[in-house]
């Protein structure tokens, strides 16, 4: 948990750049607006990108809701004019100020909401963050400061368009396998009433967030990881919730109709329901194996279109849950295990971490580049790991580097960055831009942005040096390998130089 009470408990396609978390319109979920795929941005980074940076990544790839953590006015300023839908939050440690006073809370509405409607889309309020697992003290005065907000909201006439509610840990939720014997912690009721009766009075919708992953991980190994993931299953493994009959094929969809379920165990039976964080680690400590940049993608990509398909869930056909994506941006001042700072799309600089999967999804792509992608080094990454890529790539990867020896139109920069982006897209490209072939251990990563300079043409680029023609390697030249022991490239002084690479083989089982 941090400051802002972020803490989480018990994840034939092409690829598709990035992310791309967009749009929208399949079937309606909150009352008057169709089901949407959002992300969160989180800020705690050490190289936080300034708001306007953050908002021409937005939109680029066309991200149309996004969730702060707070109300940063700078950053509710860059996201002015751009019709990006925002939910704001009240921070957990602002929320006993305003579920006190209901004057505290006009003035929060006033300087966070009013000084930026109309301009800055905002639609709606997070009144803290799993205040019922995170700050037990606070809950007593929890419905009081969604009342007071949306007081607040009513007297600027803003109440239909901006709703009020409160996101919860799924671990609220007990017994929710079947879902249908699902139920609140009962201990909570004398609030989940009182804040259900609201919703309902205000058409507001049940904040949920949902993480298969946490569910996975602590189950001991009885729940499947394919379960987690959204991987197909054969009908023999597919959870069957005995008192309905209902088939169960992801977490995801379990904790969704245990939420409805728990709702109707208390007589709500019309409050929709939004997820307002899911997602999967794209890396882990050596506790945490299946926090990796393949389970990553598989989720992210399987939830997207999950949602934005129009699937919804076995209690709920056809009526898909909005989901917000945790995160934009891995965050690595968070604390906690390795996994923590890992949850995001991006890295810092905007490039992102992998490349979602999302044909089939039946989104119109926000920035449809896929022939258009090129795989570069990675920044900061260890010189030594590059080189060893490096001489990957220009031998048993089969690289034509021929264009990086001395007076060839890319041996300039001579470094190894320069020299393994080029041998990196060019495999990348040799393999038909197949996942996993941009990875290298680590140390490089997908971009837009087309390294070619000068004479120097990339493959995928408009120009190339005649090294690929539709992304099949052409006969390999004396200088690449066909044996996995040709001589390789590798840097003294910043010469390039041809030199014989002992253990080869062991990289070549290692990188890829």
């Amino acid at each position: 948990m941090d400051g802002l009470g972020r803490m989480r408990f018990c994840t034939h396609e092409s690829m598709v750049p990035f992310l791309f978390l967009l749009l929208l319109v399949v079937s309606g979920t909150v009352a008057d607006e169709d089901a949407f795929i959002g992300v969160n941005i989180g800020t705690d980074l050490s190289n936080m990108p300034n708001p306007t940076q953050v908002v021409a990544l937005l939109k680029s790839q066309q991200i149309r809701h996004v969730r702060l953590y707070d109300a940063d006015r700078a950053m509710l300023l860059a996201l002015a004019n751009t019709g990006i839908r925002v939910t704001v939050s009240v921070p957990n440690d602002q929320l006993l100020g305003i579920g006190q006073s209901n004057a505290t809370a006009a003035n929060w509405v006033a300087r966070n909401v009013l000084a930026h409607i109309p301009a800055t889309n905002i639609t709606a309020i997070a009144v803290g963050s799993e205040v019922l697992t995170t700050l037990p003290n606070a809950a007593p005065v929890l419905v009081s400061a969604l009342k007071f907000i949306h007081s607040a909201l009513v007297a600027a006439n803003l109440d239909s368009q901006i709703k009020v509610s409160t996101p919860h840990s799924s671990s609220i939720l007990l017994d929710s396998f079947p879902p249908s014997q699902a139920f609140f912690n009962r201990s909570w009721e004398p609030v989940m009433v009182p804040l259900l009766k609201f919703l309902q009075s205000t058409s507001s919708y049940l904040m949920l967030n949902v993480y298969p992953y946490y569910d996975y991980m602590q189950s001991n190994s009885v729940i499947p990881l394919d379960y987690a993931l959204f991987r197909p299953l054969p009908p023999n493994k597919e959870a069957v919730d005995a008192n309905t009959l209902l088939h169960y094929t992801n977490v995801f969809d379990a904790v969704v109709d245990a939420a409805f379920f728990a709702m109707s165990y208390l007589n709500f039976t019309n409050i929709p329901l939004v997820v307002l964080e899911s997602g999967w680690p794209s890396k882990g400590g050596s506790s945490e194996p299946d926090a990796t940049i393949d389970n990553a993608n598989t989720y992210n990509s399987n939830l997207i279109r999950h949602v934005l398909n129009n699937t919804g869930t076995p209690k709920h056909p056809g009526i898909a849950v909005s989901t917000y994506i945790y995160e934009l941006y891995n965050e690595d001042l968070r604390p906690g295990s390795v996994s923590e700072k890992n949850w995001g799309l991006f890295d810092a600089n905007g490039m992102p971490v992998y490349i979602l999967h999302l044909t089939g999804s039946g989104t119109v792509l926000a920035n449809d580049t896929t022939n258009q992608t090129y795989c570069v080094a990675r920044d900061g990454a260890d010189p030594k790991m590059l080189q060893a890529a490096l001489d990957w790539a220009c031998g048993p990867g089969k690289v034509d580097c021929s264009p990086l020896l001395q007076g060839q139109p890319c041996s300039e920069p001579d470094n190894v960055v320069a020299h393994a982006t080029y041998a990196f897209d060019a495999y990348y490209h040799q393999m038909a831009m197949g996942q996993g072939t941009c990875y290298f251990n680590g140390v490089a990563t997908i971009t837009t942005t087309d390294p070619s300079h000068g004479s120097c043409k990339f493959p995928g680029s408009a120009g190339r040096n005649n090294t690929f023609i539709n992304g099949t390697s052409l006969a390999p030249s004396s200088n690449s390998t066909s044996s996995g022991s040709q001589s390789q490239y590798f840097y003294s002084s910043g010469a390039l130089m041809s030199c014989m690479i002992i253990g080869i083989l062991v990289w070549s089982a290692v990188l890829l």
